[in-house]
């Protein structure tokens, strides 16, 4: 079934038809999660290492209201050149308004999952997930829901630090998605590579990942697969170290009123500001790194097409 609003780039559409690795990547981390120039550089490596890693990366986002899975360079230009304050993030909400108004906007990791899911790719990438704020208990992604309620496999670097670990956790927990550490026993804490958390599993191959989730939803289970893949030791910041400037940044939110989708970016923001940068380098070898186990998950993984997109 063709869908008007849902535009598939050629080379995903090849992949697709011949069942070859996709790697969906989220968009927000371009339009919301970095400063320009260094948001389109990444978009571009995160690329290249799917790329490289031999997969085909699909960049999802929203371009004049349409959907996109797969854009050009030319595509993710315009993407990283765009004002956060001109685009939307669009999660599952957001998709109408967008679509409604022609608007453009960046994926969050829910909402990638969605469109993923409908083209029938099966891995994503990312860096870290959403969970639970600590400056709201309330204060709940919708990443979490979706990792409930749609089955594919996200490659992130843990849950953002930001957020209240323990609680997040507990909602996977309650929601039966399985937890898995990619050659560790330990939650990692995105910028850190331990938290003190355990995970539901330890898993130390891409095909051990890939068979885990087939035998998953072989069962019947509708969840995603969170692998959990440590950011690189030469690129980790000790949680020691993290912990007291998370809470200054957490502090000075709680100050400002700070709430809603604005909260993460201006924390992660606000936090590579007290480390100099330090941060910021962090997240982008994290999202390298995770983009290049995804491809080799994808490899061991094959598509099933679901939705035709004009």
């Amino acid at each position: 079934m063709k869908h008007p609003n849902i535009l598939i780039s050629p080379k995903i559409t090849t992949a697709l038809d011949l069942g070859a690795p996709i790697v969906a990547l989220e968009s927000t981390v371009i339009t919301h999660g970095l400063p320009h120039p260094q948001n389109l550089e990444l978009a571009r490596d995160m690329e290249k290492q799917v790329h490289d890693f031999g997969a085909t990366p699909a960049t999802v986002a929203l371009l004049d209201g349409k959907i996109r899975i797969g854009l050009s360079d030319k595509e993710l230009v315009r993407l990283s050149d765009a004002e956060a304050d001109s685009i939307l993030k669009v999660s599952h909400r957001d998709f109408a308004t967008a679509i409604l108004k022609k608007k453009n906007g960046g994926t969050t990791v829910a909402g990638t999952m969605f469109v993923a899911h409908m083209a029938g790719i099966k891995v994503l990438a990312t860096g870290g997930i959403g969970g639970v704020h600590k400056e709201s208990p309330f204060d709940i992604s919708t990443d979490l829901r979706a990792l409930a309620e749609i089955p594919v496999i996200i490659v992130c670097a843990g849950a953002k630090a930001i957020l209240d670990l323990p609680a997040t956790l507990e909602y996977l927990e309650s929601m039966g998605v399985p937890v898995v550490g990619y050659q560790t026993d330990e939650f990692p804490a995105f910028y850190s590579r331990e938290s003190g958390l355990g995970v539901s599993v330890r898993l130390d191959s891409p095909k051990e990942i890939a068979d885990f989730a087939k035998a998953h939803w072989e069962l019947g289970m509708k969840s995603a697969i969170l692998v959990t893949n440590p950011v690189p030791e030469n690129n980790a910041i000790p949680k020691s170290e993290m912990d007291p400037i998370i809470s200054k940044a957490s502090a000075e939110a709680i100050e400002k009123g700070i709430h809603g989708q604005v909260l993460t970016p201006f924390l992660l923001g606000r936090i590579s500001e007290l480390t100099q940068g330090k941060s910021l380098r962090t997240n982008l070898a994290l999202l390298l790194n995770n983009a290049r186990l995804a491809a080799q998950i994808a490899g061991e993984m094959k598509t099933s097409k679901r939705v035709k997109a004009i």
